[in-house]
């Protein structure tokens, strides 16, 4: 678990539990009076169940003793009538509280879903995506579980502990003393067992988390680890982090046994020790026998209350854990934000772009990656940028679009500083292709429109026909509404790129960033491809990142990026005439496509 050494565990204790279980209150605030409502209704049901040994103390000493049967009917009416009020309050309870628990749950999901599309790729690249997951799922239902359950149940037990030990003094303070001290233990032990239980927590959520991630890893990686015959290798390892996920389990299971041990043994042993006490009263007549059955039924009352505040404060425990595992992810830095002032964009946009002075540096990096990068690309222009594996072709362009910000320097767009621009409105005017073209599950259609729904199924169409994926796309079992798998694996890596290149042309973006576009296309294919982007990108600004000359003759120009700067721009045949260091690139790709006509 490397990424968790920048998130390090502090010790914990009952403060840190309550003060971390309090960042929830932003979010249970708009739900106080339902909630409310339901911890009234909760209390009124434990004092219905209160009152009712007083009504058999005033039963057994009053119309049993004196053979009263009239009034004993109307006593017994009295207990049926407050067992069914007791039922009511119960389920008034079940009621008011589901609601505003689950609303709150679906406004933290909302809001840790928003933060974690705000966060940088730069941020995703250090998380593992399992950890994500276990954060939006596993913990939240776990503090959704506390907010509908725990919290009440802790409030209307220390409640009913109170009241109860309030009256079982007031009928006898000897029995209610005793009861007392026998208990006392229980709140002790829960404190020492704590703290440990929640580090347990913590730990095994963390386990939890990559737990999942190695599945998830597992399963989109299956046509890798059947074809090296490394299933079993997988299982292993699998196996190897189920096991510390069980020994974490065994850990934080034999604590709480622990916890549970005392608060259900102790007040058993409380009610024996006052069922001896309370008889020895009665025989002395220092107490009537309706005391010494309501005092035993308000101490069988109590241990309900008792016995379950040992799972309770485990669930309360976990609750604290999975909200710093969410809020560790919820106060990650959003380090590309909206400028405090936007500039609009340029009206008409042409989509020229200019690169002054650009740096940009790993974090944690001893060097710069792009060390002064000056470029312009003018609009309507098509450049190629080439450069040796891990020359940073790929953050240069990213950069375009903020998907990371430079770290000196500035990028223009039609002479606006991008940082200036709404992210939102920036973004509207570029496009990008990946070299790994990534689809979601859902249909063609949804793909290439990815949540625009102001697209047209013709708008669609032409793209698709753009992309020269129109004729595979008819071709499917339900053309446009064929669902394409998780990761779009239902189709072949070509039609992925086509689908990829259809979704970036559809909105006739004035800029076009292209990642390799053309690397899972065949030779046929790719001309094809090629020839349909040259008249779409007729009037539109594109930067391509390219690999081998098939890519660069989409270009007008072609800029070398050689140790953080660009060493030499000009056309792909100029350059090698003229450009040792683009010769020794581009060369050995040459007799790829020796014969091919070059622009």
């Amino acid at each position: 678990m490397e990424w968790l050494k920048r998130f390090p565990r502090r010790e914990t204790g009952r403060s840190d539990t309550i003060n971390t279980l309090r960042r929830l209150m932003p979010y249970a605030r708009v739900e106080i009076s339902p909630i409310g409502r339901a911890l009234l209704a909760a209390v009124a049901a434990t004092a219905c169940g209160l009152v009712i040994p007083l009504v058999i103390e005033r039963i057994i000493d009053g119309p049993v003793a004196e053979g009263d049967m009239r009034e004993l009917a109307i006593m017994c009416g009295i207990v049926l009538g407050l067992s069914a009020l007791e039922a009511v309050f119960f389920l008034a309870r079940q009621r008011l509280v589901i609601a505003p628990s689950a609303r709150v749950e679906v406004r933290m999901r909302e809001a840790l879903y928003a933060h974690i599309q705000r966060l940088s790729p730069a941020f995703h690249d250090g998380w593992p995506s399992g950890q994500l997951l276990s954060r939006a799922t596993v913990d939240l239902n776990a503090i959704s579980r506390f907010l509908r359950y725990s919290l009440v149940y802790l409030v209307v037990n220390a409640f009913s502990i109170v009241a109860g030990l309030g009256i079982l003094f007031w009928m006898s303070p000897l029995l209610g003393l005793i009861f007392t001290v026998i208990i006392l233990p229980v709140g002790i032990n829960a404190m020492i067992f704590e703290a440990k239980y929640q580090e347990h927590s913590e730990i095994a959520q963390d386990q939890r988390g990559d737990l999942t991630t190695h599945v998830e890893e597992s399963v989109l990686g299956v046509r890798v680890l059947k074809a090296f015959g490394r299933s079993k290798q997988a299982t292993a390892a699998f196996r190897h982090t189920a096991e510390l996920l069980r020994k974490t389990e065994m850990k934080r299971a034999h604590v709480l046994g622990l916890l549970v041990a005392s608060v259900v043994g102790l007040p058993e042993f409380a009610l024996g020790v006052v069922l001896v006490i309370g008889g020895s009263l009665v025989a002395r007549g220092t107490m009537s026998n309706g005391e010494l059955v309501a005092a035993i039924a308000i101490v069988a009352f109590l241990q309900w209350p008792l016995e379950s505040n040992g799972y309770l404060i485990a669930e309360a425990n976990e609750a604290a854990a999975a909200t710093k595992r969410y809020f560790a992810l919820l106060d990650a830095e959003v380090t590309i934000t909206d400028p405090g002032q936007p500039e609009p964009l340029p009206e008409p946009v042409r989509g020229g772009v200019v690169f002054e002075g650009a740096h940009f540096r790993h974090p944690g990096a001893q060097m710069d990656l792009l060390a002064g990068i000056d470029l312009e690309i003018r609009p309507g222009e098509t450049l190629a940028l080439v450069g040796a594996t891990g020359s940073g072709k790929s953050v240069l362009a990213g950069a375009i679009t903020r998907l990371h910000d430079l770290t000196g320097g500035r990028i223009l767009l039609d002479g606006t500083d991008i940082r200036r621009l709404p992210l939102a409105a920036l973004r509207g005017e570029v496009a990008m292709v990946f070299e790994d073209p990534v689809l979601f599950s859902g249909t063609i259609a949804r793909n290439v429109r990815l949540d625009r729904d102001h697209l047209t199924d013709a708008q669609v169409r032409e793209a698709l026909r753009v992309a020269n994926a129109e004729e595979f796309v008819d071709a499917l079992p339900f053309g446009l509404e064929t669902q394409v798998g998780e990761q779009g694996f239902a189709l072949s890596g070509g039609q992925r790129q086509r689908i990829a290149l259809a979704r970036a042309v559809v909105g006739r973006p004035k800029l076009l960033v292209m990642d390799n576009p053309l690397s899972a296309l065949d030779v046929h294919t790719e001309a094809e491809v090629e020839a349909a982007l040259r008249r779409v990108l007729r009037d539109a600004t594109a930067l391509v990142v390219a690999h081998r000359p098939n890519t660069v003759y989409l270009a007008d120009r072609v800029a070398l990026l050689d140790e953080g700067r660009i060493v030499a721009v000009g056309a792909h045949r100029q350059l090698l005439r003229e450009c040792p260091r683009y010769r020794a690139l581009m060369a050995p790709h040459e007799v790829e496509v020796a014969g091919r006509t070059m622009p």
